[in-house]
């Protein structure tokens, strides 16, 4: 009676999972959608906050660029490479980002210290 049970039951799913249509999936590249005329403008705006920076105008400068020579070439820019250069210098940092270097170090010496305690070793400071 078990085994008569197990077969109409198994029998089942496999009719219920074959029934089930088969669905493809896939990534849709990211330059599919079209970037606003609003979004342009900030990424322009950004772009340019950047290019203020003493540090890369300087650089910019040195590489043979004109103020006119840049904004004539920003002009010429996609939408796309426009939001694509503002997406880069938002990781652009003058000089890195030391935070996250500190932040570990911190934890690393409380990770030693409460390590130290609780093994019953002493630590003293000359």
């Amino acid at each position: 009676m078990v085994k008569r049970a197990l077969v109409c039951y198994l029998a089942m799913a496999l009719l219920i999972i074959g029934m089930v249509p088969r669905v493809e999936a896939a990534f849709s590249p990211s330059e599919a959608f079209m970037l606003g005329p609003s979004v342009r403008v900030t990424d322009l705006e950004n772009i340019q906050t950047a290019l203020e920076n003493k540090l890369i105008r300087q650089r910019l400068h040195d590489l043979g660029y004109s103020t006119e020579e840049i904004t004539s070439r920003l002009a010429q820019l996609t939408d796309q490479q426009v939001h694509a250069i503002a997406q880069k210098l938002d990781d652009l940092r003058v000089g890195g980002d030391g935070v996250e270097i500190a932040i570990l170090a911190i934890v690393c010496v409380i990770l030693v210290i409460a390590i130290l305690y609780f093994t019953g070793h002493k630590l003293t400071v000359r």
